[in-house]
């Protein structure tokens, strides 16, 4: 009977020990540059302006989701949600800019973040006009996005997540639908936390 309750106690230790093991492996590796994030201001999840200004200074990691999203964004925000803890003791920001504005009030993504567990100041969900959202996705960000079609009831967004450094310089793309998508985010913040600390 205690074998069957240490097993996958002791599984659950050794896959985050090897988790940690290969984070420290990869976070050795060099890490390139795709552009700068241009200059944008929406509104958080407590209804207070955000934007640019907010992260300048700070490394980051993006995602774009929408809280009643039927497919892919549960996935991604529990992943972001699950480098809150290993990066507990870092400057690292956290930002989710949602794609359906339409629906995604402030009020509605205050409760997401708290379903989330999400971390005041730490982490924030971000609307404003849909044009400057989908704009910023694709032009800022080089992601897709595309609102609903005759085709597609639900808007289209990339599973991406997006590590950006203190200059606000984009350092890498994430699929957070893979599983090693987490590993090697963790390795490349690592290593950017050395690269350009404090």
């Amino acid at each position: 009977m205690l074998v069957l309750i240490l097993f996958p106690l002791v599984i659950g230790a050794s896959m985050l020990w090897l988790r940690h093991v290969e984070v420290q492996r990869l976070a050795g590796r060099q890490i390139q540059g795709y552009g700068a994030v241009p200059p944008f201001q929406l509104v958080n999840q407590d209804g207070q302006p955000f934007g640019s200004s907010n992260l300048a200074g700070k490394i980051w990691i993006a995602d774009f989701i929408y809280s009643t999203c039927p497919g892919p964004c549960p996935m991604i925000s529990s992943r972001m949600s699950e480098m809150q803890k290993p990066l507990e003791k870092t400057d690292v920001h956290f930002i989710s800019f949602t794609v359906d504005p339409d629906k995604d009030t402030p009020a509605q993504l205050r409760e997401y973040a708290s379903r989330l567990q999400a971390q005041p100041g730490r982490w924030d969900f971000l609307t404003g006009p849909k044009s400057e959202i989908y704009n910023l996705s694709q032009h800022g960000f080089k992601l897709a996005a595309a609102d609903r079609s005759s085709s597609s009831t639900e808007p289209l967004h990339s599973t991406r997540m997006i590590l950006v450094d203190r200059r606000g310089q984009i350092r890498g793309y994430y699929d957070a639908t893979t599983a090693d998508a987490i590993t090697k985010l963790l390795a490349d913040t690592n290593h950017l936390l050395k690269e350009q600390p404090l």
